[in-house]
């Protein structure tokens, strides 16, 4: 927990928004009375003047917008720049123009600019950490807000220059909004020149960081991977509300390291238990950690963004740290459960091979089973239901043998099956069988290390369930979970029919374990039942009397 800082000021000059439009619609906004909570003003040629909340929208005037009032904004504010974009002089306001087809303007969004001092507490340690560090979100939900503190808390003690696109965080004007405190501001010509601008920073000024705005271009991103080479530290916002749709974007993707497809070797693709062509890192990512925004006081932070972008391109995804800032200004943060690799670094590192099954060690049971609730996979089978059972937990490593399939039977059997990446997490192996003759090297160590092999003749389900009903003991004619429900289901059908007046109903062919849970359904609902014909068509039937 961290302890919350003094209270948060804002400043937002709306006074100077509303000097720059009709006098009727800035009266508008003035009588709703909800200025703290006000994001944009829209003006749309025909249609009705709204105001934008953060809870929502209303509309200020039952008149529609006029040509003249479009053109009334647009002479105060002045000249409008090649990104369409206007600001009032030493305001955070930006207003942005529609334009039609023909250049005309025939809308413009008055969004309102605030300098919130305190609110890079949620994240002040990490500013001041010295990594580099990329914040993600929604428009408006306070990116830019939060880069323009950043930028104030950090120049005094660092040299830091504004890279400002847009005039957004240092707001327009040759002098910068004293929101931005020390730090220096350069001054983008044109949008498509931000590039340029960042390397002329790092070359000129000799900054220690450098603070951007939207990030939105390859050229971009190749800046900001040249400038994080040469230790400078970046605080920038892009482009995207996840870790995961940021690395699918082709654009931006270098960001946090890129994607490349890489062809492993067949034994490489068998210990992994994945295809030979799979999709991994392609190099150190740009910035050192990501922050979700998923609403202004509750952040998603991935601390080590090279770690979880690995993590997601294997299907294992690290979660997050949660932080969370209470009305009061607490600051509550929650820490991720560890990853496998980092709990069994805590209890020692590797095991030994006799801890293995067939070793001289014990498997885990459900005593036990405490001191694995911190490995969270997500594609394992309930830990709830581990916990509750008598049966001791295995962790299997399969070698050549698909995990998805493996983890559908352990669920279909119910038995406590963690699936594991490496051979001396394993109590058991699972191979098939042609692996098992060809002596694989894997096999080879398995069996060196004592461990329990089975060999499948197919990459099965029902190869695996077979094997994993010999491994936890399980009674031949133990049905299934799944078929249990499906059995059940039949059978209240059939009881619902026969109360209804239906003189007899005969089920589908089943077990004998189903059949006796049918005979026992029948006789609590007061019915008859007998079974009928030879195995595998053994069936029951129920009727009144």
């Amino acid at each position: 927990m961290i302890e919350p800082m003094t209270q948060r000021r804002i400043t937002d000059d709306l006074h100077a928004l509303l000097g720059v439009l009709p006098a009727l619609i800035a009266d508008a906004v003035v009588k709703v009375n909800n200025s703290d909570n006000l994001l944009e003003i829209i003006l749309d040629l025909g249609r009705k003047p709204m105001a934008r909340f953060v809870d929502g929208e209303i509309e200020l005037l039952s008149s529609e917008v006029t040509r003249d009032e479009i053109d009334y904004v647009v002479s105060r504010i002045g000249e409008v720049d090649a990104d369409n974009r206007a600001g009032l002089e030493r305001t955070l306001h930006r207003i942005s123009a529609i334009r039609n087809r023909r250049g005309h303007i025939v809308g413009l969004t008055c969004r309102v600019g605030r300098a919130v001092y305190g609110t890079i507490d949620i994240i002040q340690d990490l500013v001041e950490s010295g990594k580099s560090i990329l914040l993600l979100g929604k428009p408006g939900i306070g990116k830019t807000t939060m880069l323009r503190e950043s930028a104030r808390i950090l120049a005094e003690s660092k040299r830091t220059i504004i890279v400002d696109t847009s005039n957004e965080i240092g707001g327009d004007g040759d002098v910068p909004h004293p929101a931005v405190g020390r730090a220096r501001r350069m001054q983008v010509a044109k949008p498509s020149l931000q590039h340029e601008v960042m390397i002329e920073a790092v070359e000129n000024h000799n900054p220690e960081v450098i603070v951007i705005d939207e990030i939105g271009r390859e050229l971009e991103a190749l800046a900001a991977r040249t400038i994080a080479e040469r230790g400078v530290q970046l605080v920038a916002t892009a482009h995207g509300r996840t870790l995961e749709n940021l690395l699918l974007n082709p654009t931006l993707s270098d960001l946090v390291g890129g994607i490349e497809s890489v062809t492993l070797s067949d034994e490489e693709a068998r210990r992994r238990g994945t295809q030979k062509t799979v999709l991994e890192r392609r190099s150190p990512p740009t910035f050192d950690v990501l922050v979700e925004i998923q609403e202004r006081d509750r952040l998603a932070v991935h601390a080590d963004v090279a770690a979880a972008v690995d993590s997601l391109l294997r299907g294992y995804p690290l979660a997050p740290e949660i932080r969370t800032r209470s009305e009061d200004g607490e600051i509550k943060i929650e820490k991720p459960a560890p990853t496998q690799a980092v709990a069994r670094q805590a209890r020692g590192g590797r095991r030994s091979a006799s801890e293995g099954m067939g070793g001289s060690g014990p498997l885990r049971t459900a005593n036990n089973y405490e001191e694995m609730r911190e490995i969270r996979r997500e594609d394992q089978p309930d830990e709830d239901a581990v916990q509750a059972t008598a049966i001791r937990t295995v962790r299997v490593f399969p070698y050549g043998v698909a995990r998805n399939r493996l983890m559908q039977a352990a669920k279909r059997l119910g038995v406590p099956v963690f699936v594991v990446r490496e051979l001396e997490e394993a109590d058991v192996v699972m191979t098939l069988r042609a692996y098992y003759r060809a002596r694989e090297q894997a096999i080879v160590e398995a069996e060196e290390r004592g461990l329990q092999i089975y060999a499948l003749r197919a990459n099965t389900i029902a190869q695996m369930e077979q094997s994993l009903a010999s491994l936890f003991n399980l009674p031949e004619d133990s049905p299934l979970p799944g078929d249990l429900d499906t059995a059940a289901g039949q059978m209240q059908s059939a009881i619902q029919a026969v109360l209804g007046g239906q003189r007899f109903v005969d089920l589908p062919p089943a077990s004998a374990a189903i059949r006796r849970m049918q005979h026992e359904m029948a006789r609590q609902a007061q019915l008859v039942s007998h079974s009928y014909g030879k195995e595998p068509n053994r069936r029951v039937r129920i009727f009144r009397d």
